[in-house]
């Protein structure tokens, strides 16, 4: 007997994620809720990512109250590039969306990227630089002036007119999306640069929607140590499209 694919996956990269993700499964379970969506229709991957504490044991927890949920395993520490990778080419979602387990972006705010999507969208990301407004708790001056830094070298190295392109809340729709995570290299933060560039390189059609956002302090990013690791990322873009490491697909629209 074979299931229905669901309309909405849910991945959720997640590393020594025990005290965050027990909360963030209680908010997916509410507004579902309160949404009154049918679970059958969304389905939540956790992807564990070589965790050492308890975060396997969490998602386990909650799976007689999200029935749909499905833990998945790296095995060992691979980084948050290649969770959201692991999880995007495990989901059978219509639409596949990631978010970062401490929920900075409400799932609430994931109306605006499906409506984004429902648009004629292939790709939406979330974006905190559009609409500074939304920001209800900032981060330190020196990670927002490094944040507004590192994207000016995304801008140089991809050509990508984005604004933000490292907010962890991004939705896709699946099936032509899937090439992306396929030719994805990236593994640590810098993932986000490569996954938009290869959606632009295959014709995608991105939209960057303005969204709510809170920063968390427990947030697993070293702003001077992971900011090197992501200018290297940028270079090494630029360096698997001159080797011809992206190919494009047949019927891609855009120039190379």
């Amino acid at each position: 007997m074979t299931h229905e694919a669901p309309e909405l996956s849910i991945i959720i990269p997640a590393y020594n994620e025990e005290q965050r993700l027990g909360r963030a499964l209680g908010r997916l379970r509410d507004y579902f809720a309160s949404r009154r969506i049918n679970l059958a229709q969304i389905e939540i991957l956790v992807v564990d990512d070589g965790s050492t504490d308890g975060t396997a044991g969490v998602a386990q927890e909650w799976t007689p109250v999200l029935p749909t949920l499905r833990l998945l395993s790296n095995g060992d520490n691979r980084g948050k590039g290649y969770s959201v990778r692991h999880g995007m080419l495990e989901a059978r979602g219509r639409i596949a969306l990631f978010t970062d387990a401490d929920l900075s972006s409400p799932i609430e705010e994931s109306e605006k990227l499906l409506a984004s999507i429902e648009a004629g969208n292939d790709v939406a990301i979330g974006s905190r630089a559009l609409d500074r407004s939304l920001i209800s708790l900032h981060q330190s001056r020196f990670r927002e002036l490094a944040g507004i830094v590192f994207n000016g070298f995304v801008r140089f190295f991809t050509g990508l007119p984005f604004h933000d392109t490292q907010c962890g809340f991004k939705a896709f729709v699946r099936e032509p999306s899937r090439i992306v995570f396929e030719q994805q290299r990236i593994e640590r933060f810098g993932f986000d640069p490569e996954i938009l560039f290869l959606a632009s390189r295959h014709g995608l059609r991105t939209a960057e929607v303005p969204v709510r956002w809170a920063h968390d302090a427990a947030t697993k990013v070293h702003v001077l140590r992971d900011s090197l690791l992501m200018f290297a990322d940028l270079a090494f873009i630029r360096w698997n499209w001159l080797l011809g490491r992206y190919p494009k697909r047949r019927g891609s629209s855009r120039s190379s």
